[in-house]
């Protein structure tokens, strides 16, 4: 996969490209990294990408040209134009799911009041990484390309991407790890008993009460057993009592 980023301020992605997970990804060559500056693309012999906005109003507007002689500079055949912008439907792991199938993607990240609206003539998606305003597109763009990399074979185990949270549309259940106490706090017995079964019991239960507690939302897209349904009951029974 290759993902291109446009953007205003190319220098932010240098250490993230460079740190963890994703530094591993570039080295073994399971993805393509490359920022690139949309103020290179500007006519303004000032250097300015932006200008006030018709019919007035606050701030600046992030102009069409610039933006739109960039696309084209990077575009191919199989590109995927992404404008991150609040403006837009929220991100979900299905859709990361989505995008990780694609061999190149654009990350166009927005500044100021936003860009001009003929850019998105330009644009296959539109993605909102939730409902607040940032400073500008580019820490959108890491959350997105962070989600879409680790789901690349091969970055990270297979396994580890089965078992996470929203997989089934539900939140993944409480870890542990050594030592089995803490300041008089123990790992719950069954994960230490060693009877997979009764773990693998444990773990789904913990993770619909998680979903219960934080995401309830999530459980009516849950695909949930007999047995998953009557826990969910009874946790409702108990707590009416």
């Amino acid at each position: 996969m290759k993902i291109t980023i446009l953007t205003l301020f190319p220098e932010l992605f240098a250490p993230y490209i460079t740190t963890s997970i994703i530094k591993k990804a570039v080295l073994q060559s399971y993805v393509v990294i490359e920022c690139i500056n949309i103020r290179d693309f500007t006519l303004d012999k000032h250097q300015r990408v932006d200008d006030t906005p018709f019919g007035g109003g606050a701030g600046l507007v992030m102009k069409a040209q610039p933006i739109m002689d960039a696309i084209d500079h990077v575009r191919q055949a199989n590109s995927h134009v992404i404008y991150l912008t609040p403006v837009a439907p929220v991100y979900t792991q299905s859709k990361a799911k989505e995008l990780s199938h694609y061999e190149h993607l654009i990350l166009l990240c927005g500044h100021y009041e936003g860009i001009d609206e003929r850019v998105l003539s330009m644009v296959d998606d539109v993605i909102s990484i939730g409902d607040y305003i940032l400073t500008g597109g580019e820490v959108a763009a890491m959350v997105v390309m962070d989600s879409i990399i680790r789901l690349i074979p091969g970055v990270i185990s297979s396994q580890s991407i089965v078992s996470e949270s929203f997989e089934e549309h539900l939140l993944e259940y409480p870890q542990y790890t050594r030592p089995e106490e803490v300041r008089g706090l123990r790992v719950p017995e069954v994960l230490i008993s060693g009877h997979h079964a009764n773990i693998e019991a444990y773990r789904q239960q913990q993770s619909l009460l998680k979903t219960m507690k934080y995401r309830p939302d999530l459980l009516k897209k849950a695909k949930l057993s007999e047995k998953d349904k009557k826990f969910i009951q009874k946790m409702v029974n108990d707590v009416e009592k």
